[in-house]
């Protein structure tokens, strides 16, 4: 059979028609419903880990008004000959996603609200003249569909519904909400109002419905129960932290295993691991599935296709450039701790209020957890504080866009022309506690490799007026950074050493002169008045200079 992959697919009976590869979850059912038997069940995940494609899952399974054999045949759940009998297609199943509900206005986002509404009253238009339905609910319903319903039409909307599908099939419903939470998180300014309407909306759906056979939710993050799930009963929420159902959202190492069997690419497990594994969700290790799957599309069209950065662009960075610019948070030293593959101990809670998401530390830690950026250390953790790491290669690259940009784009450009003079005016001294006091302000990371250090260099000179070339063909070698100011005939030669220990820091400044000189950097320099020529050792987050002037032809 051709490997056919399914890129961006979140409706599965499309998938699954299709022919696309599917890794199978349907276990998920059986243990929702046998297992656990909550009347209301929230899926917290970070973005692109398959809770759509779940819920469409849920929704082909359950709904009365489909037949799924066909779309369900040879996967797990139909093992469970007397499950599939009592639950296929034997309920009415009300679906609505909430993830295109985000405006500037809260008008604006209501107006989305009502759309979304009246696009699922359309899907069942045909209830509405059903002879079994009140004629009050129809009434309602149809204003709902026009978009014209009243503040109080659009809260019981989904009870209105409900009520209108128990009158028709005589059976309970089942609701599925998806992406539940990004009315309030897309909120900011007007979130008050936005959560006085999803408290009632949900609030009248989940609680006491007598209507209701159980509902199932997702979202990002958990919002703490008395903020929009005030009174629920039997309510169980699943975040990155539980056990329960880990596996089911992303992919596991075996499941990435026959993947790459069944696509001819077992060669590449190496790479995807690197790049796309790393989460730890309860007791479970998972890739992400939306990485893997495109870089299998990609590796179809291209064999020698190379790895890289899906995720960014899906989720928004906000949250990572938020920590680094709070004054009233000093957290750079952890985000280097982080960026150089080591883990930080933080208290955590996934219960959380948008209102209240930037108002410690702590909740910020337990945000960039819930939501991807980074996760567990160890499967095994329990409880409120836990060890936090990167999980893979994708999820650095972007901390290192974020983070290190943010900081070299703020680099004090009074202590950059301060630097420059001390230079010029060969004062080591000084332009060695500015090196020292910019390498303070900035992130490092690959744990001080000496690319780091020339990469910092680079950057502290960039914006200046000067020419800056680096590793660029220069007498016999390549001097580590080459600054040309053309106007005033003068230039500067850098060569640049990583020192081991601190005590070595002066003896690398002289090996680096010693380079300048035997490779003889300085004579392809023709014609400038002033040549000045820097060794520059650094030790972690110390910088020494020392000078070197040579003698050089003029013509």
């Amino acid at each position: 059979m051709t490997f056919k992959v399914g890129v961006g697919k979140s409706n599965f009976a499309a998938l699954r028609k299709a022919g696309n590869y599917y890794i199978d979850k349907t276990e998920l059912l059986y243990e929702l419903v046998e297992e656990t038997d909550h009347e209301v069940t929230l899926f917290t995940r970070p973005r692109r880990f398959g809770k759509t494609l779940m819920i469409s899952m849920m929704e082909n399974f359950f709904n009365i008004r489909k037949d799924s054999s066909g779309i369900f045949e040879g996967l797990k759940i139909t093992e469970h000959k007397e499950f599939c009998e009592k639950w296929l297609n034997q309920y009415p199943v009300l679906l609505i996603s909430l993830k295109d509900i985000e405006a500037r206005t809260f008008n604006d986002a209501y107006d989305m609200l009502k759309v979304r509404l009246a696009d699922v009253c359309k899907e069942y238009s045909d209830l509405k003249n059903n002879d079994c339905v009140n004629p009050f609910d129809a009434e309602i319903f149809v204003r709902l569909e026009a978009q014209t319903g009243s503040p109080a039409d659009v809260k019981n909307a989904l009870k209105t519904i409900m009520r209108m599908m128990h009158a028709v099939y005589d059976r309970e419903v089942i609701l599925l909400i998806d992406e539940y939470d990004v009315p309030l998180a897309k909120a900011d300014r007007f979130y008050s109002s936005m959560l006085d309407v999803m408290r009632g909306m949900m609030g009248i759906a989940l609680k006491d419905n007598e209507y209701l056979k159980f509902a199932v939710i997702t979202g990002c993050l958990r919002i703490a129960k008395e903020s929009i799930f005030t009174g629920t009963n039997n309510f169980a929420s699943y975040s990155v932290l539980d056990e329960d159902f880990s596996e089911y959202f992303g992919f596991s190492e075996n499941e990435v295993t026959q993947l790459l069997a069944a696509a001819g690419q077992k060669d590449k497990a190496d790479v995807i691991k690197e790049w796309y594994d790393g989460y730890v969700f309860g007791n479970s290790n998972v890739y992400c599935p939306w990485d893997v799957m495109n870089y299998m599309s990609a590796l179809k069209k291209r064999e020698h296709a190379k790895p890289k950065n899906y995720w960014k662009n899906t989720s928004h960075n906000e949250i990572l450039l938020t920590f680094v610019t709070r004054t009233d948070f000093f957290v750079s030293h952890k985000f280097e701790i982080l960026m150089n593959g080591g883990t930080i101990v933080q208290t955590i809670s996934d219960e959380l209020t948008y209102e209240t998401l930037y108002s410690s530390e702590d909740h910020l830690w337990s945000v960039l957890l819930m939501t991807g950026y980074l996760t567990k250390a160890h499967a095994d953790e329990e409880g409120e504080t836990v060890s936090l790491r990167i999980p893979n290669r994708e999820i650095e690259s972007i901390f290192e866009d974020t983070v290190v940009a943010y900081f070299k784009n703020t680099i004090d450009n009074s202590m950059q022309k301060s630097m420059m003079e001390a230079l010029w005016n060969c004062d080591e001294q000084a332009a060695s506690k500015i090196l020292s006091d910019l390498l303070w302000k900035t992130i490092s990371y690959h744990d001080y490799h000496e690319d780091y250090y020339h990469a910092f260099l680079a950057g502290a000179f960039v914006g200046l007026g000067y020419e800056v070339v680096s590793n660029k063909e220069k007498g016999l070698g390549r001097p580590d950074l080459l600054l040309l100011d053309q106007k005033n005939r003068r230039a500067i030669i850098i060569e640049a050493k990583k020192s081991e220990k601190e005590s070595r820091m002066e003896a690398d400044c002289d090996e680096a002169i010693g380079q300048i000189i035997t490779r003889k950097y300085a004579e392809g320099l023709y014609g400038y008045e002033q040549i000045l020529c820097y060794g520059i050792s650094f030790f972690q987050k110390q910088a020494k200079v020392k000078k070197f002037l040579p003698s050089v032809k003029k013509i």
